[in-house]
Protein backbone atom coordinates (compact mmCIF):
# COMPACT_ATOMS: atom_id res chain seq x y z
CA UNK A 1 0.00 0.00 0.00
CA UNK A 2 1.41 3.39 -0.91
CA UNK A 3 1.75 6.41 1.64
CA UNK A 4 -0.79 8.00 -0.73
CA UNK A 5 -3.30 5.01 -0.33
CA UNK A 6 -2.94 4.83 3.21
CA UNK A 7 -4.08 7.96 3.82
CA UNK A 8 -6.66 9.01 1.39
CA UNK A 9 -9.98 10.65 1.98
CA UNK A 10 -12.28 8.23 2.17
CA UNK A 11 -16.13 8.26 2.72
CA UNK A 12 -19.01 6.11 3.88
CA UNK A 13 -16.97 2.99 4.77
CA UNK A 14 -18.42 2.92 8.60
CA UNK A 15 -21.50 5.43 8.87
CA UNK A 16 -21.25 9.29 8.55
CA UNK A 17 -18.79 11.33 9.88
CA UNK A 18 -19.72 14.63 9.16
CA UNK A 19 -23.71 15.82 9.19
CA UNK A 20 -24.32 18.95 7.44
CA UNK A 21 -27.48 20.35 8.25
CA UNK A 22 -28.72 23.93 6.65
CA UNK A 23 -30.37 26.40 9.79
CA UNK A 24 -32.18 29.67 8.78
CA UNK A 25 -34.47 30.21 12.14
CA UNK A 26 -37.64 28.65 10.44
CA UNK A 27 -39.52 26.11 11.16
CA UNK A 28 -38.29 23.41 8.67
CA UNK A 29 -34.84 24.05 9.52
CA UNK A 30 -34.76 23.79 12.94
CA UNK A 31 -36.89 20.21 12.34
CA UNK A 32 -34.17 19.07 10.03
CA UNK A 33 -31.79 20.20 12.40
CA UNK A 34 -32.99 18.12 15.30
CA UNK A 35 -33.52 15.64 12.92
CA UNK A 36 -29.80 15.76 12.09
CA UNK A 37 -28.29 16.08 15.49
CA UNK A 38 -30.75 12.21 16.19
CA UNK A 39 -29.06 10.70 13.38
CA UNK A 40 -25.29 12.29 14.50
CA UNK A 41 -26.19 10.90 17.98
CA UNK A 42 -26.72 7.65 16.68
CA UNK A 43 -23.90 7.30 14.36
CA UNK A 44 -21.54 9.31 16.49
CA UNK A 45 -21.13 11.90 13.78
CA UNK A 46 -20.10 15.44 14.24
CA UNK A 47 -23.33 17.62 12.97
CA UNK A 48 -22.20 20.87 11.42
CA UNK A 49 -24.98 23.43 11.66
CA UNK A 50 -24.47 25.96 8.50
CA UNK A 51 -26.09 29.25 8.43
CA UNK A 52 -25.49 30.91 5.01
CA UNK A 53 -25.53 34.34 5.50
CA UNK A 54 -27.10 36.11 2.15
CA UNK A 55 -25.08 38.81 0.21
CA UNK A 56 -27.13 41.42 -0.76
CA UNK A 57 -25.64 43.91 -3.77
CA UNK A 58 -25.25 47.11 -2.31
CA UNK A 59 -27.97 49.03 -4.02
CA UNK A 60 -30.40 46.56 -3.13
CA UNK A 61 -30.12 47.22 0.82
CA UNK A 62 -31.16 50.52 0.59
CA UNK A 63 -28.81 51.70 3.30
CA UNK A 64 -29.96 49.19 5.99
CA UNK A 65 -26.94 47.26 7.70
CA UNK A 66 -27.70 44.18 6.19
CA UNK A 67 -24.58 42.67 7.11
CA UNK A 68 -25.19 43.53 10.89
CA UNK A 69 -29.15 42.38 10.27
CA UNK A 70 -27.83 38.74 9.05
CA UNK A 71 -24.88 38.60 11.80
CA UNK A 72 -27.64 38.87 14.69
CA UNK A 73 -29.38 35.98 13.24
CA UNK A 74 -26.39 34.33 13.48
CA UNK A 75 -25.86 35.26 16.75
CA UNK A 76 -29.76 34.46 17.83
CA UNK A 77 -29.30 31.04 15.78
CA UNK A 78 -26.03 30.07 17.83
CA UNK A 79 -27.59 31.29 20.96
CA UNK A 80 -30.94 29.13 20.68
CA UNK A 81 -28.90 26.17 19.57
CA UNK A 82 -26.74 26.50 22.74
CA UNK A 83 -29.57 27.05 25.18
CA UNK A 84 -31.10 23.83 23.09
CA UNK A 85 -28.12 21.74 23.96
CA UNK A 86 -27.96 22.64 27.91
CA UNK A 87 -31.34 21.47 28.02
CA UNK A 88 -30.89 18.30 26.34
CA UNK A 89 -27.25 17.14 27.80
CA UNK A 90 -28.37 14.75 30.13
CA UNK A 91 -29.96 13.05 27.27
CA UNK A 92 -28.83 13.65 24.08
CA UNK A 93 -24.64 13.48 23.66
CA UNK A 94 -24.32 15.07 20.49
CA UNK A 95 -20.83 16.67 19.09
CA UNK A 96 -21.95 19.79 17.06
CA UNK A 97 -20.26 22.98 15.40
CA UNK A 98 -22.18 25.96 13.93
CA UNK A 99 -20.27 27.52 10.78
CA UNK A 100 -21.47 30.51 8.87
CA UNK A 101 -20.83 31.20 5.63
CA UNK A 102 -22.16 33.91 3.10
CA UNK A 103 -23.59 33.53 -0.19
CA UNK A 104 -27.22 32.42 -1.24
CA UNK A 105 -28.43 29.19 0.59
CA UNK A 106 -27.43 26.97 -2.37
CA UNK A 107 -24.06 27.94 -3.23
CA UNK A 108 -23.17 28.39 1.05
CA UNK A 109 -24.23 24.68 1.62
CA UNK A 110 -22.05 23.31 -1.35
CA UNK A 111 -19.64 25.26 -0.40
CA UNK A 112 -19.70 23.98 3.18
CA UNK A 113 -20.27 20.18 2.50
CA UNK A 114 -17.31 20.50 0.32
CA UNK A 115 -15.45 22.15 2.86
CA UNK A 116 -16.34 20.29 5.90
CA UNK A 117 -15.93 16.79 4.15
CA UNK A 118 -19.96 16.18 4.40
CA UNK A 119 -21.21 12.46 4.57
CA UNK A 120 -24.84 13.68 4.25
CA UNK A 121 -26.84 16.88 4.34
CA UNK A 122 -29.93 17.25 6.28
CA UNK A 123 -32.32 20.58 5.15
CA UNK A 124 -35.67 21.93 5.88
CA UNK A 125 -38.18 21.74 2.90
CA UNK A 126 -39.05 25.47 1.24
CA UNK A 127 -41.86 27.13 3.09
CA UNK A 128 -41.98 29.48 -0.38
CA UNK A 129 -44.68 29.09 -3.08
CA UNK A 130 -42.36 29.98 -5.20
CA UNK A 131 -39.82 27.81 -5.30
CA UNK A 132 -42.30 25.32 -7.45
CA UNK A 133 -41.22 26.92 -10.43
CA UNK A 134 -37.11 27.61 -10.02
CA UNK A 135 -36.74 25.26 -7.80
CA UNK A 136 -36.13 24.78 -3.98
CA UNK A 137 -32.91 24.48 -2.45
CA UNK A 138 -33.35 21.38 -1.33
CA UNK A 139 -34.40 19.46 -4.90
CA UNK A 140 -31.44 21.85 -6.03
CA UNK A 141 -28.84 19.61 -3.41
CA UNK A 142 -31.02 16.28 -4.78
CA UNK A 143 -30.26 17.11 -8.23
CA UNK A 144 -26.23 17.90 -7.76
CA UNK A 145 -26.08 14.33 -6.80
CA UNK A 146 -22.64 14.85 -4.37
CA UNK A 147 -24.04 13.71 -1.06
CA UNK A 148 -27.33 11.53 0.68
CA UNK A 149 -29.49 14.55 1.18
CA UNK A 150 -32.56 14.56 3.22
CA UNK A 151 -35.03 16.88 3.37
CA UNK A 152 -37.22 17.28 6.73
CA UNK A 153 -41.17 18.63 6.49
Amino acid sequence: MTEQQRHAFERGTDGPKVIVSGLDGSDSSMRAAAYAAGLARRQGAVLALVYVQPVIPAGAALGAPVADTTGEVAEGLVSEIREATERMKDIWDVRWEFHTFRGDPYNGLVTAADELKADAVVVGASESAGHRFIGSVAVRLVKAGRWPVTVVP
